[in-house]
């Protein structure tokens, strides 16, 4: 009788433990009423006024005008978020990003410090911090273009995000990248030691399509391959890059990719090696920094993506009397009169910062005044880190837009980006899944 005893209080207790610990309400049934002074909603090509955006559980449910807008009787318990002296926008993507870089300081150790001193627990460590990073600033999603030797970490932070151990933004991974011998630092070192490599290398397609198999298997989202390496001046002043995968390695890996209904990125500079990124057939290309016209109009014919990541590339140049120095300048030149070029074709643009490669602690929508001042306008250069960004990544109509049926991720500033875009690097309200995860609002 006392055992029977004991496993009844034992059940009730339990019982009683998962009932406090139950909310109150499905999340599914949770509403939200949104009240947004200014709502740019990612796909329109004007602001509207005084709206109201219904969220239930994590998907937008409605969009209104706030003077014909009748809560239902059935929203009685909703929470009402009064943004109503923000400007509201869609939670923005960041389409080139790398959790596992932190953008070290060449007298620290740089690259190679990395991949050399840092144990992976430590790596992933920042990573972690990283990700915080992004979903904070209001970037609710990112591709993560690799994780420069730290083989399959990505999956791992986004697996913790997923699961809501660790806060972050929705992640692309795209693992380990994929280059050549000969085309991937770790470089310089003694030849009769083996020093570990960023990426992934391969020589022919047979080892081009088994390392796009292995990643692939091992949770890769897209496909990322490095088209170009190094880049220098030539003696005339024109700028040259080392090329990487040959025509028949890339669609080596392309054919694969697109069988598992992926997609491949191209890291390419320019010249020979981005022209066989494009012949491949890649579905974007990632900074091209010098596009020809006949480069756009093969991008415009394939319907080939633009991520230039811009910003990157017009700070910390070296010395302006070194190579490298005038290496860093000549890819500023060129590098916007190509993002103009193609931004006035029409071209399709994604953006992306390649945050990693310069420091976290740093804005990532410093890319936004960078993009305005070679050509896009304000609204052009959101859209690109909104309803494009998703549309690059087939979520179109989810992500990237304030509409019904996408998925309720929301930010707010103050001020008016289609003014001033550089407001957009102080973010002061971010929801993501229908969750709030910052509200400071003056």
């Amino acid at each position: 009788m006392k055992t029977k005893q004991i496993i009844l209080t034992i059940l009730l207790m339990i019982g009683s433990l998962c009932w406090a610990q139950k909310p109150a309400a499905p999340a599914s049934d949770a509403v939200t009423i949104i009240r947004a002074g200014v709502l740019i909603d990612g796909k329109s090509d004007t602001a509207k006024r005084d709206q109201v955006i219904v969220i239930r559980g994590n998907r937008i449910e409605s969009v209104s005008d706030a003077a014909s807008f009748k809560a239902p009787s059935a929203n009685a318990n909703a929470k009402t978020i009064d943004l109503s002296r923000a400007t509201v926008l869609p939670g923005m993507i960041d389409a080139h990003t790398h959790l596992f870089l932190q953008g070290e300081d060449p007298a620290e150790g740089g690259y190679d410090v990395q991949l050399l001193n840092y144990p992976i627990a430590y790596r992933a460590a920042r990573a972690t911090i990283s990700a915080r990073r992004a979903l904070e600033q209001g970037f609710t999603t990112i591709r993560d273009l690799e994780t420069e030797g730290a083989g399959y970490g990505d999956v791992g932070i986004k697996r913790a995000v997923n699961e809501g151990i660790i806060p972050g933004p929705r992640i692309y991974a795209v693992t380990r990248a994929i280059s050549t011998t000969g085309g991937y630092p770790l470089e310089g070192y003694n030849p009769d030691i083996v020093v570990p490599k960023g990426s992934q290398l391969i020589d022919g397609p047979i080892e081009a399509r088994k390392a796009a198999r292995e990643q692939l298997d091992n949770g890769a989202d897209w496909i990322k391959v490095y088209m170009t390496h190094r880049s220098w001046t030539d003696n005339k002043g024109n700028l040259q890059s080392q090329a990487t995968l040959t025509l028949d390695e890339i669609k080596a890996v392309v054919d694969e990719t697109h069988g598992w209904g992926k997609k491949v990125a191209c890291h390419a500079y320019n010249g020979v090696g981005l022209q066989r990124a494009l012949d491949g057939g890649c579905d974007s290309i990632e900074h091209g920094l010098e596009l020809t016209d006949a480069n756009i109009a093969q991008m415009l014919k394939q319907g080939t993506w633009y991520c230039p990541t811009m910003a990157v590339y017009y700070s910390h140049w070296a010395d302006e009397n070194t190579a490298e120095g005038k290496r860093d300048r000549k890819r500023a030149e060129v590098h916007g009169a190509s993002l103009n070029k193609a931004y006035k074709a029409g071209v399709k643009i994604a953006f992306g910062t390649d945050v990693g490669g310069f420091s976290w602690s740093e804005p990532i929508a410093q890319e936004f005044p960078v993009m305005v001042k070679f050509g896009m306008t304000p609204m052009d250069s959101i859209k690109a880190a909104t309803s494009r960004a998703a549309d690059l990544l087939d979520m179109n109509g989810q992500l990237g837009v304030i509409a019904p049926g996408a998925l309720a991720d929301v930010v707010a500033v103050n001020g008016d980006p289609l003014t001033n875009v550089s407001v957009l690097k102080d973010v002061r309200f971010v929801m993501k899944d229908g969750k709030v995860f910052r509200s400071e609002q003056k």
